[in-house]
């Protein structure tokens, strides 16, 4: 480029090394491949992964790194083989990680695939907080109960179901469940999880979920039948598990959203001659003639250890912890699974509803880093978004 050439720059909110701290920094505007787009940030999410990547080095490939996982924004450039955005249309997008792909930063270059038209009732801020736990929601069911999800799998034309409002599935009776227990059913993932659950599997399934009961109102108004006091001792939740369950028999399949099987969900899994032994009772709620079937959300890099710790005569299915990418390897429709929400948002009767309430924590890349630290000491059903 020619000393006298007009250069074009964007900003990066970087992390400079482990442990931080940020700087702002900027870059040369980036051009998206053939199958690319290059989203404006008007909004971007935070999220425990973004805190797992800062101290931990979670993900990290060199520093310094961008981060940021979700992001909303306004289309500025596409792609040649792009063909279902254009310059002006507004968006959200999961992001990827690091470089042009993180979302913390002005300009963000994903996939086309990863993006989806912003639904018209949601603000930017809104829409920055739904791609990673819809995602994550949708690979738990998907890949770790191998359940449909027919507006993602089945044509166009079942998005909005048959005459009875069901959105209709291939799959025998027989092998779908009956009932399904939500740990951490008011957590982002969880919050989208009962709802997905509720359009694959219809009116006639139970849903369970354990949440504080602060979040109860929440968790019901998104699907779920009952709620159960997520803080009982582990002899009185199984209890109430149980009698809350269709007959009092236990649930066919359990999504854990949260990672609450570990007794610690962010340290290491338990030894294998302790074999977690109050965490795995949870299975005693599952019902002993049913499929058994078991879903773990990927919340820390020791999950598929302590899956792998469950012991095999509990007879339980376990599927190898999910993480949100997983949903674009569904054949058949995960590539066009984030398409699909903005069309069960804008067109789906009311099908997917916001996971979480969005609370701003600052305007400019540089509140994120403050953004975090709140993020650091808990929030309850609710996402923190940085607005841009």
């Amino acid at each position: 480029m020619s000393p006298h050439s007009t250069r074009r720059l964007v900003r990066q909110y970087v992390a400079t090394k482990q442990g931080g701290p940020f700087q702002i920094i900027q870059v040369e505007y980036p051009t998206p491949g053939p199958d690319e787009i290059c989203i404006r940030n008007r909004a971007v999410a935070l999220n425990p992964l973004d805190i797992k990547s800062l101290d931990h080095g979670m993900m990290v490939r060199k520093w310094p790194e961008v981060f940021g996982i979700d992001a909303a924004g306004v289309v500025e450039a596409v792609g040649d083989r792009v063909t279902d955005f254009k310059a002006g249309d507004a968006v959200m997008s999961l992001a990827g990680f690091g470089g042009q792909s993180g979302a913390f930063q002005d300009v963000t270059v994903v996939p086309a695939h990863f993006a989806a038209k912003k639904p018209s009732a949601w603000t930017f801020e809104e829409a920055a907080s739904v791609p990673l736990i819809y995602l994550t929601a949708s690979a738990a069911i998907l890949k770790g109960l191998s359940v449909r999800l027919p507006f993602i799998q089945d044509p166009p034309k079942d998005l909005l179901g048959g005459p009875d409002g069901i959105s209709h599935i291939d799959q025998p009776a027989a092998q779908l469940p009956k009932s399904v227990l939500v740990l951490g059913g008011s957590s982002g993932i969880g919050s989208s999880t009962l709802q997905l659950l509720r359009v694959a599997l219809g009116p006639g399934v139970t849903l369970l979920s354990t949440n504080s009961p602060a979040n109860n109102a929440h968790c019901l108004k998104l699907g779920a039948n009952t709620c159960i006091d997520r803080s009982y001792e582990m002899d009185k939740l199984i209890a109430a598990i149980k009698d809350a369950s269709p007959g009092k028999q236990g649930v066919d399949a359990i999504i854990d959203a949260v990672g609450a099987l570990s007794p610690n969900p962010a340290g290491p899994p338990v030894d294998a001659n302790n074999n977690n032994k109050d965490g795995f009772k949870i299975f005693e709620t599952l019902n002993k003639d049913g499929p058994k079937l078991f879903s773990q959300v990927m919340t820390s890099p020791h999950s598929a250890s302590l899956a792998n710790q469950i012991p095999a005569e509990m007879g339980i299915k376990v599927a190898q912890p999910v993480f949100g990418r997983m949903t674009f390897e569904v054949v058949p429709g995960g590539m066009r699974a984030m398409s699909r929400l903005a069309e069960l948002v804008d067109g789906g009767g009311g099908k997917f509803k916001l996971p979480l309430n969005v609370e701003v924590v600052g305007k400019g890349l540089e509140s994120i880093g403050a953004g975090l630290e709140k993020l650091r000491g808990g929030v309850s059903a609710t996402k923190l978004v940085v607005s841009l």
